[in-house]
């Protein structure tokens, strides 16, 4: 890939790595508080356009401290659990907390009430043990449904639909359920529904009409309908237009608010990882360079998902160039970070940039093999760089014992 590196991951810095990046401490993580800002308003227009209230998903961006640039485009946010809502309760004060957690614990179920103001059942049994007490509590109740209808391919792990998936309730299941318990639809503020990753507005068309088939009694006597995440809005050519649609049909046809709760969309392509080559060598035919980021403790959905982390400069497509499979330093076989396209052979100390690092990152890495945790930056809109973090060995050591 010859000059400027154009893809959208790199946009945020002009395609180059730029001076305010080059010498920090490595691995860390880079947010960029333009791009956020960006994708915080395009997220915005589309509520306003339509009455729709967007939520954050913060188990896919959860660094509270750049909650301010999404906090004017926003009605609050979504939390799989009590630490994730307690973390938007704080965060971001006076604006909602939604909850949806396949399993709810007893134990945790009264604390969880001070921070919530919309809790989302998994299933009419939790519905059934759990829903009196968070009305009686004024909170409003939903109940996450599985239409039935996957609109993936290849990777089952990020699908709720998928043959036999734990997630959401289908209708058989509320038919039985109701019968036996009645009751449960007075519970019943809002569904929900999230179907999607990573995907188009016409997968969610797709599911719409799904969702109609198997639930639409209930939704036409429910307040909200939340669509869920997945939404990939903020990607270069997602169809707005058809989300709106959609969007409005609900509105119009339901006589509901409608909620959406996307993640990645919020983030995308605003973060860098910067990581630096620790050792070149050859294996056979392969060329290996180990940097100093790890697939499995830094970027763990690179291993998982599986998928290929962009990197500046480098294009897999390209038949020219010198392969080079990109390692991570722990003792795991199977930490590569991929295989990709260079120009030239990378040298010892060299300073490479992955992009689109935003998401599912901070919030997923680990201490595998006492590696460090990457420091996390910020980026303002002047090119200053704040530092946010300042890990060190006490974060390894605490998860692992007492604290005496």
């Amino acid at each position: 890939m010859e000059g400027l590196d154009k893809r959208a991951p790199f946009t945020a810095t002009g395609g180059i790595i730029p001076p305010e990046f080059q010498n920090i401490k490595t691995p860390c993580y880079i947010l960029d508080e333009k791009a956020l800002i960006k994708n915080a308003k395009l997220l915005g227009e589309v509520s306003e356009r339509t009455g729709c209230k967007m939520l954050l998903a913060q188990k896919a961006f959860s660094n509270y401290d750049c909650y301010r640039f999404f906090e004017p485009y926003l009605a609050g946010t979504e939390a799989s659990g009590l630490f994730e809502a307690r973390l938007g309760a704080e965060e971001m004060p006076g604006k909602e907390v939604h909850v949806f957690c396949a399993g709810y614990r007893a134990d945790e179920f009264e604390e969880l009430l001070q921070y919530a103001d919309h809790i989302v059942f998994n299933s009419p049994s939790q519905l059934l043990r759990f829903g009196v007490r968070a009305k009686e509590a004024g909170k409003s109740v939903g109940l996450r449904i599985n239409p039935e209808c996957s609109t993936q391919e290849g990777h089952d792990i990020y699908d709720p639909c998928a043959s036999g998936s734990r997630m959401g309730t289908t209708r058989a299941q509320w038919d039985e359920a109701f019968q036996k318990n009645p009751e449960l639809l007075d519970l019943l503020d809002g569904l929900h529904f999230h179907t999607l990753c990573e995907q188009d507005s016409d997968d969610l068309e797709t599911t719409l009409v799904s969702v109609k088939k198997h639930f639409g009694d209930l939704a036409s006597r429910m307040k909200w309908i939340n669509f869920g995440g997945g939404h990939h809005i903020t990607r270069p050519g997602y169809d707005i237009e058809r989300l709106e649609r959609c969007i409005r049909m609900v509105q119009e046809e339901w006589k509901a608010d409608v909620y959406l709760e996307p993640g990645e969309a919020w983030a995308l392509n605003a973060g860098f990882l910067l990581t630096s080559v620790l050792d070149v060598l050859k294996n056979g035919e392969t060329q290996i360079a180990i940097v100093d980021a790890s697939a499995a403790c830094h970027m763990p959905d690179v291993l998982e998902m599986p998928y290929l982390p962009p990197l500046l400069g480098t294009d897999e497509t390209e038949e020219s160039g010198i392969t080079v499979r990109l390692g991570g330093p722990t003792c795991l076989s199977g930490d590569v970070i991929g295989d990709y396209k260079f120009r030239q052979l990378p040298e010892y100390g060299d300073l490479l940039m992955f992009g689109d690092m935003a998401i599912y990152t901070t919030c997923k890495n680990n201490t595998f093999n006492g590696m460090p945790l990457p420091d996390i930056w910020l980026r303002h809109g002047d090119n200053t760089m704040q530092q946010l973090t300042d890990f060190g060995y006490m974060d390894f050591k605490e998860r692992l014992g007492s604290r005496d």
